[in-house]
């Protein structure tokens, strides 16, 4: 792919909208981006329009690539700019040449290399390119060269930085000469400055992409839908097959570091209390179905719930695409296949695993909990059974609400007898809102299901936390059937009931205090209280608060 298929907008420095170009590094100004070359590796050009103004810009691979984005006061738009190094004339054609070259001479072998070698057998192969040519070059501008060439042979090329940025969870390209958008998590929706110029560039990127998900993209196949090696979720369409505009795509990031409790309550979603019920939850095997609309977060919830699982615990995972990410050890994650060739009577392909068989095979691996993606089929009434046989499951589902979930769960494709529907025990309905605080996630409703009333048919259920969009707060309704079962099982008196919860509430306003959001040292804390739970109270300074021992009956 050449380093100048897709355009990158970047106006020259002395353009109106700006003085003179800034260095992301923060070094002197320069007045051209390509003046004295070998000074400097990335410049940052002045704003496109005198009607911007610069909100923040970020390291996304420094010093290579950084992104900025501003705010329009004209047209009230965002912007998000990709801000990677300028070329002179002379470093594009090297980079062609050297790209070329390589593109010739590089054997299959490269391709078993893991990402790190990839890079520097590359690295080595383009300063060898050079010496033996008797090229000259400044080490800076050496590095802009390898930048692009490391860029497109191991990265994603033109969207590389895009994917690299964490803020970044969609990334939408809409057809020939459109701007990218995103989907930005502090911005929302927000236009890019990239753009794939012609039919050709976007053709070839989205083979590229067939090509890293293991699947081949063709006119006779025009539909791409797979997922990468590092987990990135990819749909696209090769050329004008089945989208008038041009081939399109979109790639929604995988997140290698998981949304945590911690995270749910820095961001508003839910509060320090429910985060400990969800905790309580967990450990006593509690099946749960997050609901809620596209977009609205479940699978993120999802995952920062699975995090309370006890340590000791057997999980699988069952998901379409890879977004579950756990630190337990004994946890065999689960994905689908999608076969090749015309369906035969069953409806699927030869070759085709599908969430059907993943979920009635991972009753043979005798897990505590099975963690299901997504349900939509007829894996839904084997999951249930399997909650009905004392395995405890989560999953999410597309429902506003416990009406609309029932209607979903018993109607065509998935046909579930409600009398099942008993087995499950929590209902999370999670919405996305608008509020003052602009387009928020928030817990809407959680709910037990508490039985099933025969002369109905009706599923009864209680309200334990209900979301208050008046106070943007968290009203806990009164009562939990779950204390209750807590209460009976350990022998707890209500006093010593509401201990333990405070207990876990205390150890969850710790972690949020000292903003722990990386899974894993989360982890280590929930883990170690399951162990011993007095010196985690001790160290947190709760030490006068020790848990009480179940007394026996």
């Amino acid at each position: 792919m050449a380093s100048d298929s897709v355009r990158v907008k970047i106006p020259r420095a002395g353009a109106p909208g700006g003085a003179g170009a800034r260095l992301a590094g923060g070094a002197r100004p320069l007045e051209t981006p390509t003046d004295v070359p070998g000074t400097f590796i990335t410049a940052m050009p002045p704003l496109p329009e005198p009607s911007m103004r610069e909100l923040e810009v970020s390291a996304v691979n420094p010093p290579y690539s950084y992104s900025r984005v501003s705010y329009n006061d004209r047209t009230k738009e965002y912007l998000y700019e990709v801000i990677e190094p300028q070329l002179t004339p002379r470093e594009k054609d090297l980079v062609e040449h050297l790209k070329a070259t390589l593109s010739v001479i590089l054997g299959s072998e490269v391709n078993n290399l893991n990402a790190a070698d990839k890079r520097a057998y590359l690295r080595n192969e383009a300063e060898s390119y050079f010496q033996s040519r008797g090229i000259t070059l400044s080490p800076i501008s050496t590095e802009r060269i390898i930048y692009y060439v490391l860029r497109d042979f191991v990265g994603y090329g033109p969207v590389d930085a895009l994917i690299r940025d964490p803020q970044v969870e969609d990334i939408s390209c809409d057809g020939v000469d459109v701007p990218l958008f995103i989907f930005h998590g502090k911005y929302e929706s927000v236009k890019t400055n990239v753009t794939f110029p012609d039919e050709q560039s976007t053709n070839s990127f989205i083979v590229m992409l067939g090509q890293r998900c293991s699947k081949a993209v063709s006119v006779s196949a025009p539909i791409l839908d797979g997922t990468t090696p590092e987990g990135h979720r990819v749909q696209a369409t090769y050329a004008r097959e089945v989208t008038t505009r041009g081939a399109s795509f979109t790639i929604r990031r995988f997140k290698e570091r998981p949304f945590t409790p911690v995270d749910l309550i820095l961001m508003g979603s839910a509060n320090e209390e429910m985060v400990a019920y969800f905790w309580l939850a967990a450990e006593q095997g509690e099946s749960v179905i997050i609901c809620g609309g596209p977009a609205a977060g479940k699978t993120s919830t999802l995952n920062a719930i699975a995090l309370f699982i006890p340590p000791t615990a057997k999980i699988v995972s069952i998901e379409d695409t890879r977004e579950v990410n756990l630190p337990h050890e004994n946890w065999i994650p689960g994905a689908t296949r999608s076969g090749s060739g015309d369906r035969g009577a069953d409806g699927k392909a030869a070759g085709e695993v599908d969430m059907f068989d993943l979920v009635r095979a991972s009753l043979r691996q005798r897990p505590n909990y099975i963690i299901v993606g997504e349900v939509r089929g007829k894996e839904t009434y084997t999951m249930f059974q399997a909650m009905a046989t004392g395995h405890t499951t989560y999953s999410t589902m597309h429902a506003d609400s416990v009406k609309s979930m029932v209607n979903r769960l018993e109607n065509p494709p998935i046909n579930t007898p409600r009398i099942l529907l008993s087995a499950l025990n929590n209902v999370i309905i999670e919405i996305q809102t608008r509020t003052d605080k602009g387009v928020v996630r928030r817990l809407k409703q959680v709910l037990e299901i508490v039985g099933f009333e025969p002369e109905t048919n009706e599923l009864i259920t209680n309200t334990v936390y209900e979301w208050d969009p008046a106070t943007d707060g968290f009203v806990f309704k009164g009562h939990s059937f779950l204390f209750d079962k807590i209460m009976e099982l350990k022998n707890y008196t209500p006093d010593e009931m509401d201990a333990e919860f405070q207990r876990r509430s205390a150890v969850i306003r710790y972690l949020v205090q000292n903003r722990i959001t990386d899974y894993r040292q989360l982890w280590r804390t929930i883990a170690q209280y399951y162990r011993d739970p007095t010196e985690v109270m001790a160290r947190i300074g709760q030490a006068k608060t020790p848990a009480p021992p179940a007394r026996g009956g």
